[in-house]
């Protein structure tokens, strides 16, 4: 299967700082604020949305090692601006999102 290089320079819907939704998966309804968007897979990291246990091995810094709860990545699809989650669900007479 031959590899196909993503567009890096395509413009995405959100950027860094925004206020999202997450509108599909298991995270589905949840809101935060981009952290960093990963543009070579399409992903943004989202403010305690997507919750990853990362296992930490022994250092220094962590004599006994650690197991550190850190956000993961959620795909660039499944992410809406709030403004604009908002606008569509009152325009349809819905309750917005909480957080």
């Amino acid at each position: 299967m031959a590899f196909h290089p993503i567009n890096r320079f395509a413009t995405r819907h959100v950027k860094k700082g925004d206020e999202v939704v997450i509108i599909a998966g298991s995270q589905n309804g949840k809101r935060g604020k981009i952290i960093e968007v990963v543009t070579e897979k399409d992903r943004v990291i989202v403010e305690g949305v997507a919750m990853i246990k990362k296992h930490l091995r022994r250092s220094q810094a962590n004599p006994q090692g650690a197991i550190v709860e850190r956000e993961g990545t959620v795909h660039i699809s499944n992410v809406m601006k709030a403004e604009e989650y908002d606008r569509r669900r009152a325009k349809h007479g819905a309750a917005p999102a909480t957080a």
